[in-house]
């Protein structure tokens, strides 16, 4: 299997990969263009994002400045409006759902680490160079349609949020939420019933 293979099984993989980099490149050059200055029109915006995206539906608003590593394994439903400083590590898939509304701030993280250095840092000789790897493996997000996902929350790797999901500011969510629910804190818990 590729390294990037490899990150979407949620294997163990070296995210210094040369293939991983070049889409990383490519996206930091995307990036810069949506996030630069001066301001561009909403149709060369929408244009990049296209480029940027795995899948974006009509109607979607994402503000400037926006952060991803490789772009394709985002997926946005119809409607969805992400707000300013949004940062998805789209190490595996992202799936968010129709009509969602993501607050300023809000990390999506897909990659995690071993906890044990030795796990962790790989270290080889290479015709007398000393090559350092960082293992890292990804497991995916879903969001689904109409949840509200307030400012400054952070999304764990491997996390399903439900439909109609209101989560406070703030929150870190470390388990999976059903359908029709809000929550909030650090961890985030539910609260009650919609």
């Amino acid at each position: 299997m590729t390294e990037k293979e490899l990150m979407l099984a949620g294997e163990l993989y070296d995210s210094r990969d040369p293939e991983l980099i070049a889409r990383y490149q490519f996206v930091r050059n995307i990036l810069s263009k949506i996030n630069g200055y001066p301001l561009i029109s909403m149709t060369e915006k929408t244009n990049l994002f296209s480029q940027l995206l795995g899948k974006m539906g009509e109607n979607v608003w994402i503000e400037t400045p926006f952060f991803c590593d490789y772009g394709e394994h985002v997926s946005i439903g119809e409607g969805t409006f992400i707000n300013v400083n949004a940062m998805f590590l789209d190490n595996n898939i992202i799936k968010i759902g129709k009509n969602g509304l993501i607050g300023p701030n809000v990390q999506l993280l897909t990659a995690s680490h071993p906890i044990s250095s030795k796990e962790r840092i790989e270290q080889k000789m290479l015709d007398g160079i000393l090559k350092v790897s960082y293992k890292t493996y990804s497991k995916p997000i879903k969001i689904g349609n109409n949840a509200w996902i307030g400012g400054n929350t952070v999304v764990l790797p491997g996390i399903t949020i439900g439909n109609n999901v209101t989560i406070g500011a703030g929150s870190v969510v470390t388990k999976d939420l059903p359908d029709n629910v809000l929550a909030f804190g650090n961890p985030c818990k539910i609260s009650r019933h919609i």
